[in-house]
């Protein structure tokens, strides 16, 4: 996975950290600031390190930072191996993998599924076309989860509306608490689902720490399944977690359509200018009170908006 490290002063670090706070994620310790968009994961640290990784860090990294700056143009990520970081024997073996779509886009609901998948079947899953669902296309990704659904894998999916989710939001809960949620009653559904299945253990893409994910499981008086794990880029690895994500995915863009066909234009994914001008039309043509139910409206694009009424 890209990585890119630099040494930024302690003002540029608290800009960003205002730039990103509808991005921002809980920090690991010693960090200032995390923030996940759809170019990179920032890590910005006390220190006055920030470490760029994803994707395609380099589309963050230069809005901040220069050549002269950087300390590591591309080093090796590692993910250091605690109780919760997955055995090399789980992704061969019979395991649920859980992953979400839509945390990032202004418009449309978060989505979260988990995928039961048995070692017998990862061959096949492969033949399907089954990897990390952001290297395939929206029509892929449509086709692929259909071929799921006909081999009648087992899943469960949970869909966060935006009308709750902005319930949520104002009751101070975090974008984070809410994934969190999501997960354990998605995956605790598949349990239940699966039942008496043998399983080596349960996989969910990282998100935020396992201490956070546990705390925020915990102030609901929910309790971590045994034999759950965290691994960053889960679906790179994990067949279960790829058909998941993949899923969850597929369900995020039916509820785009759905959207679309409700307001009378196509709704962009993401959150950016073109999602501006988009909250823009619809505020003229529907109401400000729309926003409500077809959007994240906390997020800066929100406010945005307002410069092209």
């Amino acid at each position: 996975m890209p990585q890119n490290v630099y040494k930024l002063p302690m003002p540029t670090i608290k800009e960003m950290e205002n730039h990103y706070k509808d991005y921002l994620q809980s920090p690991p310790q010693g960090a200032v600031f995390r923030a996940k968009t759809s170019n990179a994961v920032i890590t910005a640290y006390k220190s006055g390190k920030v470490m760029f990784q994803g994707s395609t860090p380099a589309a963050e990294a230069e809005k901040w930072a220069d050549s002269s700056s950087a300390e590591s143009k591309k080093e090796p990520s590692r993910q250091k191996s605690t109780v919760f970081f997955p055995p090399q024997t789980l992704f061969t073996a019979n395991h649920i993998g859980s992953d979400e779509a839509g945390t990032g886009d202004y418009f449309g609901p978060i989505t979260v599924a988990a995928a039961f998948v048995k070692k017998d079947q990862i061959a096949l899953l492969k033949e399907l076309g089954v990897r990390d669902s952001k290297n395939l296309t929206d029509t892929s990704i449509r086709e692929i989860a259909k071929d799921l659904m006909r081999m009648e894998l087992p899943y469960s999916l949970l869909v966060l509306h935006n009308e709750k989710y902005n319930k949520l939001q104002k009751r101070g809960w975090t974008q984070g608490k809410m994934k969190a949620m999501l997960h354990h009653h998605a995956i605790n559904n598949l349990l239940e689902k699966i039942a008496p299945a043998q399983i080596e253990g349960i996989l969910i893409d990282q998100f935020c720490e396992p201490a956070v994910y546990r705390k925020h499981i915990g102030s609901e008086r929910q309790r971590l399944a045994e034999n759950t794990y965290f691994m960053t880029k889960a679906e790179s690895y994990s067949i279960a977690v790829a058909a998941g994500s993949i899923i969850a995915r597929a369900s995020f863009l039916k509820e785009m359509d759905k959207l679309s066909d409700k307001l009378g234009l196509t709704v962009p994914k993401g959150a950016s200018k073109k999602v501006d001008q988009t909250i823009a039309r619809i505020i003229r043509s529907k109401g400000r009170n729309t926003l409500n139910s077809v959007a994240k409206t906390h997020f800066a694009n929100t406010k945005k908006a307002e410069s092209y009424l």
